[in-house]
């Protein structure tokens, strides 16, 4: 599924331009080591999909903002196998990777390279939005992506997050900033406004170094 030419929504003030292309730099270094290096402490993110498998209405069309290297759309491709799965990433080099994972597996899966600032379609398609450790890195415009996702999501949709949440120590706050990763525990209160929660749940890691969450929610209709 194609989204409709660029006309269907106005241009928003680009702010975020110099954080994009920050970002893009990053990762064209990192796409070589990600999936070698990401498992010890991206964690959750196999947890979420199972949960998702758990719920008794599987959906038909998924989205996954900041789909990387690929690992979770192939868990979702696989998971959901009736269902029509979309990726999109800012980075050329992330999605060069995932790109040849689902072509190694024949998995029809749709890949778009552009930044998540409005909805991709004029009316909502899509039954599950997934944020895998992508929220946190959207500096400035993280809510901008939430507001996107909502409009772009079914009623009844579910949107699914796992991120960073916060941690009690500023020089690995600091750290985290110069990795581009907020982690000041301002995800939850807006996720919990946006969607019924249905899964919610803290998480520390590392003896208490951070915490992260998974959240599962249901769209809010009212």
């Amino acid at each position: 599924m194609t989204p409709p030419h660029d006309s269907v929504w106005p241009n928003t003030a680009d702010a975020s331009s110099s954080s994009d292309v920050a970002l893009a730099r990053y990762y064209r270094w990192h796409a070589r080591i990600y999936d070698a290096t990401r498992w010890s402490f991206l964690f959750g993110r196999t947890g979420l999909i199972r949960a998702l498998g758990r719920d008794s209405h599987p959906p038909r069309n998924i989205l996954e903002i900041g789909c990387g290297t690929g690992d979770n759309l192939l868990r979702l491709a696989r998971q959901f196998p009736e269902a029509a799965v979309t990726g999109l990433d800012l980075s050329t080099d992330m999605l060069a990777r995932a790109r040849r994972k689902l072509e190694a597996r024949q998995l029809p899966v749709t890949l778009l390279e552009q930044r998540y600032d409005r909805p991709l379609y004029p009316e909502p398609v899509f039954d599950l939005i997934v944020f895998s450790y992508c929220l946190s890195m959207i500096n400035p415009g993280w809510n901008l992506a939430l507001e996107s996702a909502a409009r772009d999501l079914r009623p009844g949709g579910r949107l699914a997050v796992v991120d960073f949440h916060d941690t009690r120590f500023a020089r690995f706050r600091r750290w985290m900033a110069i990795n581009h990763v907020r982690m000041d525990g301002h995800l939850w209160p807006a996720l919990q406004l946006l969607c019924h929660p249905i899964t919610a749940t803290v998480h520390t890691a590392y003896l208490g170094g951070w915490r992260y969450f998974c959240f599962i929610g249901q769209k809010r209709d009212d």
